[in-house]
């Protein structure tokens, strides 16, 4: 499939200055958000966020979307590297399918069985844009932050070399206690 991409831009933020790049893949546009200091960086950190717009942008309290990004910007703002703002909302059902999944969690079914249910997989992600960021970057190797091992082996897939994982844990709410019970018993995250 093919790729465009933009050029650099400069993005000053709350969590500090950074450069941003927009890649697009089909009808799907990523960004990705570089410390001032990325390009020097033999090994930068560097997260794979995947698009939540009811945490990231409403500040949902049924995920925890948002504290990750939130922790992941300041962490990148303070010690270099990348977050990959990968667009695929509701891990890539679409936003009116990730709002009907609510309405079935709301009845007592989890992320899971809600996406079942729907007829999709668990997850739909797929992340061969990051394969294609990495490889325009030129990123060998890398610190991920990460709590989702499916990510650490597209990385590692890739051959991409992880020196380092480092967790992204936030704190859970009565909201979302049973959405991170059900990442990290069904899906395996490393909470």
């Amino acid at each position: 499939m093919n790729t465009i991409q933009s050029n650099i831009a400069n993005l000053p933020t709350r969590y500090g200055k950074f450069k941003i790049k927009a890649y697009k893949q089909g009808t799907q546009e990523h960004l990705a958000i570089m410390s001032q200091d990325f390009e020097t960086l033999e090994s930068p950190y560097v997260r794979i966020h995947s698009e939540c717009l009811t945490g990231d942008t409403l500040g949902s309290l049924k995920c925890d979307c948002q504290n990750q990004l939130d922790l992941s910007l300041k962490f990148i703002a303070q010690n270099g590297g990348l977050v990959i703002y990968h667009r695929q909302e509701g891990r890539n059902i679409g936003l009116v399918n990730k709002v009907n999944a609510y309405a079935l969690q709301d009845q007592g079914r989890n992320t899971i069985e809600a996406n079942l249910e729907l007829g999709f997989k668990e997850d739909e992600r797929d992340y061969s844009i990051v394969g294609h960021i990495f490889r325009d970057l030129d990123i060998k190797k890398l610190k991920l932050i990460t709590n989702n091992p499916e990510k650490m082996q597209y990385v590692d897939s890739l051959g991409v070399e992880i020196i380092e994982r480092i967790p992204a844990i936030t704190k859970s709410n009565k909201y979302n206690e049973g959405y991170l019970s059900t990442k990290k018993n069904k899906m395996g995250h490393l909470l």
